[in-house]
């Protein structure tokens, strides 16, 4: 048993997750543990299972995987987070990786690179797709230039307007842990360190529009 790496699948598709399950059911050397459909949900079963690897989707309702990956990591918890998303774009690869992925992969990526990431990630190895490598050697490259999500961009309009993270959650149906990851990546992004730095530099850079306010 123990040459077999153990998986746990997250992710808000039952056919996605009955799909990854039955892939490496049928694959030699795996041991599927469980399935969880939201972040929330993957922290509760990792924590039960200790699997050795856990495959994330990031966007799910319910609980995203960057805020999660970022809480599994600040647990410590012993199981290695390889991303399985559809998306890409640089405000999806980024905080994943920073948040403590070990490896990040596209779902359509062929089965044996798949099954050769699980296996890299348990062992601790980083893996991340070819696109997704390129993205971050610009980025690394070209440091203080990511544009803002648009969904941070939503959160730091609600900051200019002096709404608390409780009620941002509310107004944007998700968690406050969510709304103070956003706002560590909006921060990170526009190099300041609180709120109205943000809202104050955000203005000058014309991120925020002209509502009235003066930097």
């Amino acid at each position: 048993m123990s040459d077999q790496v153990s998986v746990l699948i997250v992710d808000d598709h039952p056919v996605v997750r009955d799909g990854l399950r039955g892939m490496f059911e049928s694959a030699p050397g795996f041991r599927v543990l469980g399935e969880a459909s939201d972040g929330i949900e993957a922290l509760e079963r990792t924590a039960a299972l200790d699997p050795d690897v856990v495959l994330m989707d990031l966007r799910m309702p319910g609980g995203g995987g960057v805020a999660a990956i970022r809480e599994l990591t600040r647990r410590g918890a012993r199981a290695k987070v390889l991303v399985l998303t559809t998306y890409d774009t640089d405000s999806d690869t980024l905080p994943a990786i920073e948040a403590g992925a070990t490896g990040y992969l596209l779902k359509d990526a062929p089965r044996e690179e798949l099954f050769t990431a699980v296996r890299a990630a348990a062992e601790g190895r980083t893996v991340l797709s070819p696109a997704v490598a390129s993205r971050l050697v610009s980025a690394v490259r070209a440091p203080g230039n990511e544009p803002l999500s648009a969904r941070e961009r939503e959160v730091l309009a609600l900051v200019a307007r002096g709404t608390s993270n409780r009620e941002i959650a509310r107004e944007l149906f998700i968690s406050e842990a969510t709304v103070k990851t956003h706002l560590t990546h909006l921060y990170a992004k526009l190099g300041v360190n609180d709120r109205a730095a943000a809202v104050a530099t955000a203005y000058q850079r014309g991120i925020l529009g002209a509502s009235g306010h003066t930097p």
